[in-house]
């Protein structure tokens, strides 16, 4: 039974999708992919997206959500850092700063906004 025939992936491929992962043979998973097992059985491998692409897909999912992130008022921007950061996107290496671009502020906006949030 091949992996996209397998139930194991139709009940994970929503989840699969929203990472922004894939799936691979099993045979040809390496160890930086997940092999998942069924009934003590390999039959599943997910190779996992890299951190770059993580960032990309949260802003695309900001985009989807509000509209071009260029274009949204302080508020939205505002609210857009806001459920970035909840998400982990300024764990990630330049974060902010790919945030600030894709929202046309400078670095110390973004830094602002998530300090306004901090305060008590």
């Amino acid at each position: 039974m091949s992996t996209a025939e397998h139930p194991l992936s139709a009940a994970i491929k929503p989840l699969v999708t929203a990472i922004g992962a894939e799936f691979v043979p099993v045979g040809d998973a390496g160890p930086e992919d997940v092999v998942l097992d069924w009934e003590g059985r390999p039959a599943v491998a997910v190779r996992l997206p890299g951190l770059g692409s993580a960032l990309d897909r949260l802003l695309g999912d900001a985009e989807r959500q509000y509209g071009p992130l260029a274009d949204l008022d302080r508020k939205d921007k505002q609210r857009v850092v806001r459920t970035l950061e909840q998400r982990g996107a300024f764990t990630i290496r330049h974060g902010v700063e790919t945030v600030a671009a894709a929202l046309g502020v400078s670095r110390f906006t973004v830094y602002n906004y998530l300090n306004r949030d901090a305060r008590p």
